[in-house]
């Protein structure tokens, strides 16, 4: 009956040393059951579906409002407390009546908002502001705080295994030990041989190396060609490239992500570059262009972390957006105070040089990526193409210019084809490879 007993309070101790962990040194887990919870009781309270309610809300109200935020609008954490179902089901539907008929309440918000009537949405049900409600009512989860101490010990558990510097300094101390052992053992076989009148073998004497070198014409003439040789030819090649910044990946005083933009929601270059298209240049985009979405976007989402940058990195990118153009987000509001930003520049051709942005991407139709690279996908804009003259020739010789439906090179197009009988036409048939083209 012991042993019985005692198997009994094992198998309890283990299950509730398996609780304590999954609830102490689990704190995803625990977050996750806590917003599962909150969700519940949420649907459970307010007679809503909270997932009908997310899909409402990110396509009608999320251009204006955020759960726990104010954007454009109020925080809509709260509301339905705040407000009787009734007066909630004919605001949303039409604020304006509302405001219109004298309502203490509607007129009030609608002063304190500058005089900004709220979209109207009578296509939804009263059952679609419930779901709307019931989302927004779940309370938000806070991360949890790490215990004091833990900093410690989560920082040297990451870092578990040896150092590959306290591997390389062990097998420097061995093989020192080595020399010493080796060393020791020499002299004393020399000692033990002259203790014994044991007489040791003299070496040779050999011909220094450096002498039969410098005795050798043939060997000293050919070595000082080929020094010759390799020295001019990584000369050259060191001075080759001089002015050439291929691969340059300045840190800019605020993060940009071309993958984020470009990439994943697909943002048109030529939008933030708008002068590409008419100008020499493609320019560098206001910051005005930038508040044109993040005025509404303060947080990004969860997905949005990457192993290199966690959200709350991100977020802090777009506050320092926000302190240079001087945007009180809780108060959405201009402070009037705002601060220049000093962006590095990549891409730097020499002032002898000529190129016309609006030529290429407006009149030929070069997609920026033809130069720029891949920048849908990098993280941190770098120059991928080399810049040079020669780069440029070759484009020149190699790429066909867009003449279909092109007015710009109609005329030209007929003379030529009139003249050689050319198909297809390059910028060099052009006169593409004349000095005078980009340099003047």
């Amino acid at each position: 009956m012991r042993q019985v007993k005692h198997r009994n309070s094992a198998s309890k101790i283990l299950i509730l040393g398996t609780v304590f962990l999954f609830t102490f040194f689990n704190p995803v887990f625990a977050q996750d059951e806590a917003a599962v919870d909150n969700v519940a009781a949420t649907e459970a309270s307010s007679g809503g579906d909270v997932a009908k309610g997310e899909e409402l809300f990110k396509s009608l109200c999320a251009a204006c409002h955020k759960r726990y935020k104010k954007m454009t609008g109020p925080a809509l954490f709260g509301v339905a407390d705040k407000y009787e179902r009734e007066w909630i089901y004919s605001w949303v539907k039409n604020s304006a009546a509302m405001v219109a008929s004298g309502d203490p309440q509607a007129v009030a918000i609608y002063e304190e908002y500058n005089k900004t009537a709220m979209n109207a949405f009578p296509q939804l049900s009263n059952t679609d502001i419930d779901n709307i409600m019931a989302y927004v009512m779940v309370p938000k989860v806070e991360p949890p705080t790490p215990a004091p101490g833990n900093e410690s010990s989560t920082a040297s558990g990451s870092g578990s295994g040896v150092s590959m510097n306290v591997i390389l300094a062990i097998l420097a101390l061995v093989f020192l030990m080595l020399l010493v052992v080796l060393f020791l053992v020499n002299k004393t076989l020399r000692s033990f041989a002259a203790a014994n009148n044991v007489e040791l073998p003299e070496s040779e004497a050999r011909t220094p190396i450096w002498k039969a070198f410098i005795q050798n014409q043939f060997l000293v003439l050919v070595t000082a060609i080929f020094l010759l040789l390799s020295s001019g030819y990584f000369v050259y090649g060191y001075f080759m490239q001089v002015g050439v910044d291929q691969g340059y990946a300045p840190i800019q005083p605020i993060h940009y992500s071309h993958k984020i933009h470009a990439g994943d929601n697909q943002i048109e270059c030529k939008y933030c570059h708008s002068s590409a298209r008419v100008s020499k240049t493609s320019g560098i985009p206001s910051l005005n262009v930038c508040m044109n979405c993040h005025k509404s976007i303060s947080e990004v989402a969860d997905a949005t972390a990457t192993p290199d940058h966690s959200k709350e990195f991100y977020d802090g990118e777009i506050q320092k957006l926000y302190d240079a153009v001087g945007w009180d987000a809780s108060a959405q509001a201009y402070t009037g105070k705002t601060k220049p930003v000093k962006w590095v520049r990549i891409h730097n051709l020499p002032d002898f040089a000529y190129f016309n942005h609006s030529q290429h991407v407006s009149v030929a139709g070069v997609e920026c990526q033809t130069c720029h690279g891949p920048v849908e996908e990098m993280e941190i804009m770098y120059q991928h193409a080399p810049l040079t003259m020669g780069w440029c020739i070759n484009c020149h010789r190699e790429t066909n210019v867009k003449v279909a439906d092109n007015k710009y090179y109609e005329k030209i197009h007929k003379e030529l084809s009139k003249k050689y009988g050319v198909e297809q036409l390059t910028a060099a048939q052009m006169g593409g490879l004349e000095c005078g083209k980009c340099h003047y």
